[in-house]
Order: C-alpha cells, then sequence, then structure tokens
C-alpha cells in the first residue's frame, strides 16, 4: 500500500541523528531503547509525516546488513549540492547525473555511517 520506513544501520545514534536532522531536515518522531543494547530513532519529513527513517544502533551491520540507499526529493538537487558541500557532508556526485533522457536527475552523496544516500529532481 505505501512505504511504512526505512531502516538504517548506524554506528552513532548522536551523530546519525544530527545529520539526518541538521543536514537534511527531518524531525525526530521517537527514540528509545528495545533493549539493553538495540536503540531505535524514527525520523521523518513533516511533508510526508507516513513515511519514517529509523535509525538503528548496536546490532552489528555485517549479520544484519545495511540499506543500499535512501533517496530523497529536492526541487533544486544544484543548490542541494552547494548546501551539502559546505555541511561538510562526502558528495560521491560533484555534479548531478541526468536519467531518463535529461527528465531526472541524480546525485549520490554519504551519511555518518557510510551509507548511501540520494537525491531526486524530477
Amino acid at each position: 500500500m505505501k512505504i511504512e520506513h526505512v531502516g538504517i544501520m548506524v554506528k552513532d545514534m548522536d551523530e546519525s541523528l544530527a545529520f539526518y536532522q541538521n543536514i537534511l531536515g527531518l524531525e525526530l518522531r521517537k527514540r528509545e531503547w528495545l533493549n539493553d543494547t538495540v536503540e531505535l530513532a524514527f525520523l521523518f519529513f513533516p511533508e510526508q509525516p507516513s513515511a519514517e527513517v529509523e535509525l538503528v544502533y548496536g546490532v552489528k551491520v555485517e549479520s544484519e546488513g545495511i540499506v543500499n540507499h535512501l533517496a530523497f526529493t529536492v526541487g533544486n538537487i544544484e543548490a542541494e549540492l552547494v548546501r551539502l558541500k559546505e555541511a561538510g557532508v562526502k558528495l560521491v556526485d560533484e555534479e548531478p547525473r541526468n536519467i531518463f533522457n535529461g527528465t531526472v536527475k541524480i546525485a549520490f552523496f554519504e551519511g555518518p555511517n557510510g551509507e548511501k544516500l540520494e537525491l531526486v529532481e524530477r
């Protein structure tokens, strides 16, 4: 019916929360310890509150895997790349790539855990 959430394994919850909130603009909905070793945080965009990003701390990435990438829609991809670069974010693509006969622009960058993130302008 719809995407519920995307879970991302993180090495440092505080660092990851700061990145997803301060750099990408998501808001924290809930943060709690699932048990003695695993902490969860759920974030969302105010414009799309039904889809969440779940950050998972305390589970070994090797045993659980990691998401390939998470994509975010933007209105001006070039401006977003400048903003991310100025914020010290590691860009995979310094310039957007044109796909689908130039109707869509994409660019990849990295989150604080080395996760692959994507900007999409349609």
